[in-house]
């Protein structure tokens, strides 16, 4: 590998045959990662990259977890197989379990409201509003969590954590490289590489959206390159996106059914090469 350090946990195979088959479980924990954004928004001060939004994924609990809020830090998480919120006490010890199979957005805010509560937080604090939109679902309109395809879920969270062990390895390589986080907004989970002078290049994993209805690796630019500028090949089967944002992108659908890691992480390395030679 030319860019990305070594990896230090295994990679989960993944089903490329499912890849867009996953929608309904996408958007389903899209909008209950809401409920942990939420914490952020509610109880830590406003950042101007939304940075107080965002999660972290936890590989010993397979969840994308709150920042931590208060002394000891208390967190929410939520995670995709079993579908459940949790609570986080001190060191990350699970300390509360919503099951969100039958529960609704609000019967699940009440139960986290009520957690808090007994941990000495000012639960009217705790708000579901928020400043950003995303995309909507049924779940959005007052219909309880649950009915996704069998394994959808636990697919989606297969993808988070190798996103996230690809993308340790890329920060762990590179000094000017951001922390992995997922953003509640676009719900990618990603690293953003500084490369001076007011450029940089984004590095994650979209699990799907108006460009690719299934989950995608990807690198974007800023500032965006001429759209008439040669663009070098792509190792890995990448491709590159023009519709919006010019950058690489390797869809799930193309992974082949052995050698995934290698074939996502030589995709990383062309694209970084790739978008750093357009940026120059």
């Amino acid at each position: 590998m030319a860019e990305t350090g070594q990896t230090t946990r295994a990679w989960k195979p993944l089903d490329p045959r499912r890849s867009r088959d996953l929608a309904d479980a996408r958007l389903q924990l899209h909008h209950a990662a809401q409920l942990v954004a939420a914490f952020g928004i509610s109880y830590l001060p406003a950042q101007p990259d939304d940075s107080h939004t965002n999660m972290e994924w936890l590989e010993s609990l397979g969840a994308l977890a709150s920042k931590p809020v208060g002394d000891p830090g208390i967190r929410l998480a939520v995670a995709p197989d079993p579908f459940a919120l949790l609570v986080l006490g001190d060191g990350g010890t699970v300390v509360g379990v919503l099951s969100l199979d039958g529960v609704t957005i609000e019967a699940a805010a009440r139960w986290v409201r009520a957690r808090l509560a007994e941990r000495g937080f000012d639960d009217a604090r705790y708000t579901l509003k928020r400043h950003y939109q995303i995309p909507t679902h049924r779940v959005a309109r007052g219909s309880a969590f649950g009915g996704a395809a069998e394994g959808s879920l636990e697919e989606l969270g297969r993808w988070y954590s190798n996103a996230a062990t690809v993308l340790e390895s890329v920060t762990a390589a590179k000094p000017n490289a951001s922390p992995v986080r997922c953003w509640p907004h676009h719900f990618d989970i990603a690293t953003l590489l500084d490369l001076g002078a007011g450029k940089s290049i984004s590095v994650g994993m979209e699990p799907g959206d108006d460009y690719w209805p299934e989950p995608y690796l990807y690198a974007s630019m800023s500032p965006k390159p001429s759209a008439d500028a040669q663009r070098p090949a792509l190792a890995g089967g990448g491709v590159w996106n023009t519709r919006d944002w010019i950058g690489a992108a390797l869809p799930g659908s193309p992974l082949g059914a052995a050698a995934q890691q290698e074939q996502v992480e030589a995709f990383i390395d062309s694209a970084i090469r790739a978008c750093t030679a357009l940026l120059r």
